[in-house]
């Protein structure tokens, strides 16, 4: 189990947080994704078109080898069919083994997104991005925009039509990011669905499955006070703190795609290790779901906002490795003022320019 009070009282980042946890354990968690059941699987499914609420989720019109005994008749939807072959995958798996069907999914669109469309992705991440807002709107721990919500609402025809046609399976837990946008995401995706009661929607928002840390004051999160007065239905993980000390901006630095790495797998061991449920929703963040599909050893699969990937892992435990090192937090880049230019392949130009330049920090970490 992630050890929080490690957090608490040295204010670790993410990743070395996680890698003062992995010290602990003799073994550790690989993870395999079993490809063949959902469009998004496919190397031929485009993700920029692809919308799972079209298609079912991307669930595969296939037969399974456990068809016959529990179908013979053919009454039964293609959920309920996968549904029974992933209980019998665990029925027969062997020791250190388990099976977990993975609902990931992006949050709505976030102010935050809709300034990085308005303003150039060069520009954003120099100067708009660290900002908290533009005078006109804020995107610190960014709120969901007009689409952002009518993705949710979406997604929540989706599952409440899905629930009774396709039968697909409720999942048996929920966690979220601590960001305000994928918290909300979920609440306004499930908090009102006739939901199995063995089943409730009783979500707990992690610390790790946030957004890769960047300078931007998109990626700090609210205070805990804050999300549960908003949320008031969330459950925090034990030891969640009540400030974020994780969110490194105000010094300018951002979390490396190497330390995203290492955050993601904790999160999911974490998950993994304490959560016996087989059908689990996860609400997150591109760059982390992008990180944690790396993780699983499934193919890229970038979301677009409101969008979501079903993925059948894999887990098994095995001894663990010698630990080692990645680089942890590192300097961004940023402007004084706005920049000359925002042009994307090319990044932008400062009118003033200033290169936060201090020394990177290196945490050790099972690879």
């Amino acid at each position: 189990m992630i050890a929080p009070p490690i957090l608490a009282l040295l204010s670790l980042s993410a990743t070395a947080l996680a890698s003062k946890c992995n010290q602990h354990h003799e073994s550790t968690i690989n993870y395999t994704t079993i490809s063949g059941y959902f469009l998004q699987d496919e190397p031929t499914t485009d993700p920029l078109s692809f919308d799972y609420t079209m298609v079912n989720y991307g669930l595969l019109n296939r037969s399974y080898t456990t068809d016959k005994e529990f179908d013979p008749h053919g009454k039964k939807t293609q959920w309920q069919r996968f549904a029974h072959h992933v209980d019998m995958l665990n029925r027969k798996a062997e020791k250190n083994t388990q099976y977990k069907v993975l609902f990931m999914a992006r949050h709505g669109e976030g102010y935050h997104n809709a300034a990085e469309s308005y303003y150039g992705t060069p520009a954003w991440n120099c100067y708009w991005g660290p900002l908290d807002g533009n005078g006109t709107i804020v995107w610190k721990d960014a709120r969901l925009t007009t689409t952002g919500l009518a993705q949710c609402a979406k997604a929540n025809n989706f599952w409440r039509q899905a629930l009774i046609e396709a039968k697909i399976p409720a999942p048996q837990a929920y966690y979220s990011s601590p960001l305000t946008r994928s918290a909300t995401t979920a609440n306004l995706t499930f908090a009102d669905l006739e939901l199995p009661a063995v089943r409730p929607f009783a979500p707990t928002v992690k610390e790790l499955l946030r957004e890769g840390i960047s300078i931007r004051s998109c990626d700090e999160r609210s205070s805990k006070s804050a999300i549960a007065a908003l949320l008031p239905n969330f459950r925090f993980e034990y030891g969640f703190t009540e400030e974020d000390l994780l969110w490194r901006g105000h010094d300018g630095k951002g979390e490396t795609e190497d330390a995203q790495e290492v955050r993601a797998k904790a999160a999911l061991d974490d998950i993994f290790v304490q959560d016996e449920s087989t059908w689990i929703s996860i609400t997150t963040h591109s760059g982390q779901i992008r990180t944690a599909l790396k993780v699983l050893g499934h193919r890229e699969f970038g979301l677009s906002t409101g969008q979501a990937i079903p993925v059948l892992v894999k887990a098994r435990k095995v001894a663990a490795v010698p630990a080692t090192t990645v680089e942890s937090f590192t300097a961004e880049a940023t402007c004084e003022a706005p920049p000359v230019t925002s042009v994307q392949g090319q990044g932008c130009v400062c009118s003033s320019a200033a290169s936060v330049v201090v020394a990177v920090e290196a945490t050790p970490t099972s690879a």
